[in-house]
């Protein structure tokens, strides 16, 4: 089997089916998600163990595959045909490869992913902590994207990106733009944090904070006047400052607890919810950070932050129920879905 033409043949296929993922495994025919759902390629024959070790060897190198075979997982990214790159993760399953590649859009605006006009506003500021959050698939990386290449575009900044792996590339316009990726050009993301500081850093974008070390280099960024973006997995902003501070040993807790409230610019909290259309349109929550928000984070009190959210409309706050009840007015989204994607179904129902 000529493995880089059937590799290219599947990607087309997701290309084709205006799909986001390809899935490849031993013991199975290959598989594209299409708007969200599964779709098997079944005029394709079961993957075999050499089908696999063939695949993998189009996507990463020797050392990389030494290095895989020594981990059993890893990440990468895969340009293909110089025209669309996609994000990949390999690893084992029962002794077996298997293999899932999403393909990585163009960079789009923010008006093009449908997003609120004042997350434009987040990029003009000149230093603070600014965090897209939601579960795994749901557009955090695009919106960040979005984010950096406006601000590429409108000014002239000096921005690092640090990523494992690099998955949108920019073509350097108004600003700088260093994109770092773990593993190639540094040796992991605190490294390349604190390097920043030697770097004359105006925005830093970390792909994803996943050790407390790197929480408290990304703060600390924050408050000596540099703009920090970055994602995590969680659900809502509550949530999100209740995580970051739970990372932290407690004797270290108070610290962060002060750091944040005063780096912190907003959460901004997205799903990606089927539209009657077809495709797919993000519905959102937008924390802003204020007094009463601070002092809540101080105070302990991040439970009472979803409050904030709902009252705080004319600050530009954007509370998810609202957001969902909006698609469903526009007729973007049905009500079954609103009531799927809400995190509080009954106060939505009260909202109707």
């Amino acid at each position: 089997m000529d493995y880089k033409q059937k590799l290219e043949e599947f990607i087309l296929s997701v290309i084709h089916e205006s799909g986001s993922d390809l899935h490849l495994g031993v013991s199975r025919v290959p598989a594209i998600r299409v708007s969200g759902e599964l779709i098997f390629l079944l005029k394709n024959e079961v993957l075999t163990k050499e089908d696999m070790l063939g695949f993998l060897s189009q996507v990463l190198d020797k050392k990389k595959i030494d290095k895989f075979m020594e981990d059993q997982e890893i990440d990468f990214s895969y340009d293909f045909q110089g025209e669309t790159r996609l994000r990949g993760n390999a690893f084992f399953s029962k002794g077996l490869i298997n293999m899932a590649l999403r393909l990585v859009p163009k960079v789009k605006t923010l008006d093009e992913l449908h997003l609120p006009p004042i997350i434009a506003d987040m990029t003009r500021k000149k230093q603070g902590f600014f965090l897209v959050v939601g579960p795994v698939g749901q557009g955090k990386s695009t919106t960040l994207s979005a984010m950096v290449n406006l601000i590429n575009n409108e000014q002239a900044r000096n921005v690092v990106t640090i990523e494992d792996p690099i998955e949108y590339v920019y073509v350097p316009n108004k600003s700088i733009i260093s994109q770092r990726e773990v593993g190639i050009d540094t040796k992991d993301f605190n490294s390349a944090l604190k390097s920043v500081f030697r770097q004359d850093v105006n925005v830093i974008m970390i792909g994803e904070m996943r050790t407390p070390e790197n929480i408290a280099t990304a703060v600390t960024a924050a408050e000596t006047g540099h703009l920090v973006l970055s994602t995590l997995h969680t659900n809502n902003a509550a949530q999100t400052i209740d995580r970051i501070i739970d990372a932290f040993p407690g004797n270290q807790q108070d610290q962060i607890r002060s750091q944040l409230a005063s780096s912190l610019i907003g959460v901004f909290s997205q799903r990606l919810i089927p539209r009657v259309a077809g495709g797919l349109i993000p519905a959102y929550e937008l924390l802003l950070n204020n007094n009463a928000v601070s002092n809540l984070i101080r105070e302990k009190r991040t439970h009472e932050i979803n409050v904030v959210i709902e009252t705080g409309t004319e600050s530009g706050m954007v509370d998810l129920n609202h957001s969902l009840l909006e698609l469903v007015r526009t007729g973007e989204i049905s009500l079954e879905s609103a009531y799927q994607y809400s995190m509080n179904p009954q106060a939505l129902q009260k909202m109707l």
